[in-house]
């Protein structure tokens, strides 16, 4: 990785996109200590206090502690992620956006521009939730309707904010500018938790907590570059006098194809009666407590729970990402079939029993970075600020950005044939 950084600082057009960014990432850390105007940072501390292990916690760790300090940049990326979820569901779903997709660039270009209206509507969304749960906490240093207008107004402008900054590093950067965002956030977190385990007295603990985190980056990068690999033969064809076809090819499925959405809209589902109860219920009754208290992922039930919506989503998001009929449609019009397997349904069969196996894996691997910080917890009796999510979405974006640099410097080395 670092010999491919090396190489892409000496060709120049790289050295400025790279440049680019590291600028582009100061205006973010920026952005999340920029106090929002009209709260009061102390309040905000108590109100949120210090858990990690659920939704606000893995909202804080995304955005680099923006949102615990209720900053400029508290939402960072969330809302143009779950606009882009909603849109690239609503592209299966109806058929005009469907086909607005496959209209090449221009098509892409209308599917971005409707991912940023949503985005906006997301973010007046959130940041009116938001602003209410502050002014019913006494969060606001007046409870005024200015206050909560400029509070409300400052929340929206760094939602979009961050967008467009995203979108400046995938155009002028290097790689995936929402994904570099989310990553640099996250790493900006880690002096902190060094800090916090290094103050433990009992080196021991410590020094194989440390042994396990090693091999959980090694297991989290195995399981992101695993793949299974269909072997794909085309039969061979005569045109004139020249033959086509005849070689082989392969389809690629990867174990872990929802990437880390599955866990991230577990999380949200097992949390959200907590979040509502905290915005609109002031004193909730018993009964709603304890049922509260049995959806937390601490617990078992809700930990059970947590599990089972994880194995819900990787499956059903694996059927959204890949699509055997489809497949199985392509390779017989190309005149292409997998060895000992006839082409048509028994394709498609064979691909979706393949993929169901894949995605089992790939569940099983979600579930266990997931319950990680839980369980290390446990064992050591000390609190694990660095989960197995962030882990995830850090070695899947820091991989696909070095292959993105390798590509790239490949284009320019490449010489041809000549």
């Amino acid at each position: 990785m670092f010999k491919t950084l090396k190489n892409a600082w000496s060709v120049p057009e790289l050295r400025k996109k790279i440049i680019f960014t590291l600028w582009m990432f100061a205006l973010i850390r920026i952005g999340a200590h920029i106090p929002v105007p009209g709260i009061n940072p102390d309040a905000v501390q108590q109100m949120l206090g210090a858990n990690s292990n659920n939704m606000l916690g893995l909202m804080n760790a995304i955005t680099g502690g923006a949102f615990s300090q209720m900053a400029l940049f508290a939402f960072g990326v969330g809302p143009y992620i779950t606009a882009s979820i909603i849109i690239q569901l609503l592209t299966i779903a109806i058929t005009r956006l469907e086909e607005i997709s496959k209209e090449g660039e221009d098509g892409r270009k209308k599917i971005n521009k409707y991912t940023r209206y949503l985005t906006l509507v997301i973010a007046m969304m959130q940041s009116g939730a938001t602003t209410l749960m502050l002014y019913r906490s006494n969060v606001l240093v007046e409870k005024s309707v200015i206050v909560f207008a400029l509070a409300f107004i400052s929340f929206i402008a760094g939602s979009m904010l961050v967008m467009w900054i995203g979108e400046q590093i995938t155009q002028k950067g290097i790689g995936n500018g929402i994904s570099l965002i989310i990553f640099i956030n996250i790493v900006s977190r880690l002096p902190q938790a060094a800090t916090s385990l290094l103050a433990y007295d009992n080196y021991v603990k410590v020094a194989i907590l440390l042994l396990f985190f090693i091999v959980i980056i090694g297991f989290t990068v195995a399981m992101s570059l695993g793949e299974r690999r269909i072997s794909v033969q085309y039969a061979k064809r005569v045109a004139g006098r020249k033959v086509y076809g005849g070689q082989s090819q392969n389809i690629p499925i990867k174990v872990n194809l929802a990437g880390v959405l599955p866990v991230i809209f577990a999380m949200s589902l097992i949390q959200f009666p907590e979040i509502i109860t905290g915005l609109f219920v002031k004193n909730p009754s018993e009964f709603w407590a304890t049922a509260i208290e049995w959806l937390r992922w601490t617990h078992p039930f809700g930990g059970t729970l947590y599990v089972i919506l994880i194995f819900a989503f990787a499956f059903f998001y694996s059927t959204i990402a890949f699509n055997p009929i489809d497949i199985a449609s392509n390779l017989k019009k190309g005149g292409g079939f997998i060895p000992g397997i006839r082409p048509g349904k028994p394709t498609s069969e064979y691909l979706s029993k393949v993929a169901t196996h894949i995605t089992l894996m790939g569940a099983i691997f979600l579930a266990i970075l997931a319950l990680t910080p839980l369980l290390l917890g446990a064992i050591f009796s000390m609190p694990i600020q660095f989960g197995g999510t962030s882990l995830l979405i850090v070695v899947g974006v820091a991989l696909e950005t070095i292959k993105q640099l390798e590509s790239q410097m490949l284009m320019r080395h490449y010489k041809g044939f000549l």
